[in-house]
């Protein structure tokens, strides 16, 4: 299974930051990939900068016929295609896709690593994913989702905000 987690804190001139995720989601489904399920989607505040406009994420689970370095190449697409630029890092985006998981592999090279290193720490992916996939499981930690789900402190528990089920699926 791919596991993906889509992102907006920046609205586009024609929709809000739901309505850019259901058209980043729009336009995977047009790379013929299986989605199998989609989580709510769930609010948080910006990181680094709290005063940066609150973002929005949730997470796919998804089939794919692509290999990781294809997919990636399309999400870059994507994320171009709904206005993404990438000047400073962590800087209020209208559309952020990663790859959280990519068919359990470890990958790590210039242009992927696989699991998202930096998952474990993160709300807005601990939530969506462990929604989805409860029993989801970390190769390098050897851990379980619900494992890092304890780990995360009061405080990221208490920021994020599960907004609701989207249905796009049906």
């Amino acid at each position: 299974m791919i596991y993906l987690n889509i992102g907006s804190n920046l609205p586009l001139e024609e929709g809000g930051r739901e309505e850019n995720i259901l058209k980043a989601i729009s336009c995977l489904r047009k790379l013929n990939l299986d989605l199998i399920e989609i989580s709510s989607f769930y609010q948080t505040p910006s990181y680094p900068n709290n005063s940066d406009p609150k973002f929005i994420n949730l997470c796919i689970k998804l089939k794919s016929n692509l290999n990781s370095s294809e997919l990636l190449n399309e999400i870059k697409k994507i994320e171009k295609k709904l206005g993404r630029t990438r000047i400073k890092k962590n800087e209020p985006r209208t559309c952020d896709i990663d790859i959280i998981d990519f068919n359990g592999e470890i990958i790590k090279n210039d242009e992927l690593e696989t699991p998202h290193p930096r998952l474990h720490l993160r709300n807005f992916v601990i939530y969506p994913l462990k929604e989805i996939e409860p029993n989801w499981y970390h190769p390098i930690f050897n851990k379980n989702i619900d494992s890092f789900f304890q780990e995360l402190d009061k405080n990221s528990h208490n920021e994020i905000t599960r907004l609701g089920k989207s249905d796009i699926l049906n």
